[in-house]
């Protein structure tokens, strides 16, 4: 199963416990999953448990080592400012995202972390990756929300 593919069916659980659909894949260098993660800010009472930081932590944990720099991650979308920058100290060698997020995406939008003077370590990013996926699920969630 492809990467993304995982990161959306982590998107539909998430969903399906109430939490956004965002879910996250750390890859190691040869392509095997480190670490998966769903959304989980509500089930967690933790404003800080998005998918991506959830994965980063247990791929840090499983790894040993508190920086990853021959992984890359995966997500169904655009990381926020608080994700962005955990990927950077997490020295992470590729970020490929879904969905683009012009409200809160801290990447290709909002605070552009990665373009920051301040920022230590920019991974190569490949953005728009089965958008339409992961937008629909979003779009979804939402909408059952209204």
């Amino acid at each position: 199963m492809e990467p993304m593919e995982i990161a959306l069916l982590e998107a539909q659980a998430a969903a399906e416990r109430g939490e956004v659909p965002v879910g996250a894949v750390v890859l190691d260098a040869s392509g095997h999953v480190l670490a998966r993660a769903g959304n989980a800010v509500e089930g967690s009472h933790d404003a800080s448990a998005h998918a991506e930081l959830l994965a980063l932590r247990a791929a840090a944990a499983a790894r040993g080592s508190a920086r990853l720099p021959d992984c890359d991650v995966v997500v169904t979308l655009e990381p926020c400012p608080m994700c962005a920058q955990a990927i950077s100290f997490f020295r992470i060698r590729r970020l490929i995202f879904g969905a683009y997020d012009p409200k809160g995406g801290g990447v290709e939008h909002g605070a552009r972390v990665f373009d920051a003077p301040s920022c230590h370590h920019r991974p190569e990013v490949v953005g728009g990756v089965r958008e339409t996926d992961a937008a629909a699920l979003l779009k979804a969630f939402f909408a059952g929300k209204r």
